[in-house]
């Protein structure tokens, strides 16, 4: 058998995602006769049955299925690689940095200063979008609150701290001292799933953190957070207190497995070396 080329690969996961051979020519801008002999082909090629045909739609077989999932994820770690060829060959080159804003622990601006190697372009998103970029390469190293998958990932905890939950002054539960998830049943989180099911990340990725906290004091939503972000954040009219029920919650520097990168290796250091120091230390604890 001969070696797939992407190509192939690429017109496959056309098909397969768009279950029509007409949609899956427009989306790759061919026409579709050819593109069903390069399908036939690979089929002849790899010795198996990859669709399943009929007038009105194409469904995948179990090799098809396989196919599929693998493709994918060769698909983005050939445009993974042509990034990071691309990149490294620029007379000019920077650090990129993906994380979400006011989601550093107050840790940024020192690890700027003391990391001397490169410069460093800070790649902001919400929430869910540093991952994806590590791993497609348009991101060198990342800064996330856990959990997250971390499959193809390297990281390490940079601190670690209680998991709050924030709510209007005014609510009757802000009385108490500590609160458990069975208190929050009925209050909902930003995206309006219940708060009782204690979803860390429910809620955050479309809203910035003011947006968050503006919902929490007019809106009477409920939102779990990290405390080393409540802390840097005080207001008058949100009230954070302890919530039972919830891990904590880890602040880690990841970056790609395969990453075999100095200057990763030396932004680690001393993102290590700064939690390490007294203060933050005691703070993220």
């Amino acid at each position: 058998m001969s070696d797939l080329e992407t190509r192939q690969l690429r017109y496959f996961v056309a098909v397969a995602e768009e279950r029509h051979f007409g949609r899956a020519a427009e989306r790759l801008g061919m026409a579709q006769p050819p593109l069903s002999r390069a399908i036939r082909e690979l089929e002849r090629q790899l010795g198996v049955q990859l669709l399943v045909r009929t007038t009105r739609q194409v469904a995948l077989t179990e090799a098809g299925e396989t196919l599929l999932a693998d493709a994918r994820v060769a698909l983005d770690a050939v445009a993974a690689a042509q990034r990071r060829a691309r990149r490294a060959g620029q007379p000019t080159r920077s650090l990129r940095l993906a994380l979400k804003a006011d989601y550093d622990a107050g840790l940024l601006p020192r690890i700027l200063d003391a990391y001397d190697v490169m410069p460093v372009e800070l790649q902001l998103g919400g929430r869910g979008e540093q991952v994806p970029a590590l791993l497609d390469g348009r991101a060198d190293v990342a800064l996330l609150p856990a959990p997250f998958d971390e499959s193809g990932l390297d990281t390490e905890t940079l601190l670690s701290g209680p998991t709050v939950v924030a709510l209007a002054a005014a609510d009757p539960l802000a009385a108490r001292t500590t609160l458990t998830l069975a208190d929050l049943r009925g209050r909902k989180l930003p995206d309006g799933t219940d708060a009782s099911e204690g979803r860390m990340a429910a809620g955050v990725r479309k809203f910035d953190l003011s947006q968050i906290f503006n919902l929490v004091e007019v809106s009477g939503v409920v939102w779990f957070l990290p405390e080393w972000v409540a802390r840097r954040f005080p207001r008058p009219n949100t009230a954070f207190r302890p919530i039972e029920g919830l891990d904590p919650v880890a602040l880690k520097v990841v970056w790609p497995a395969e990453s075999r990168s100095l200057e990763v290796a030396a932004f680690v250091r001393v993102a290590r070396e700064i939690a390490q120091t007294p203060e933050v230390a005691l703070a993220g604890g």
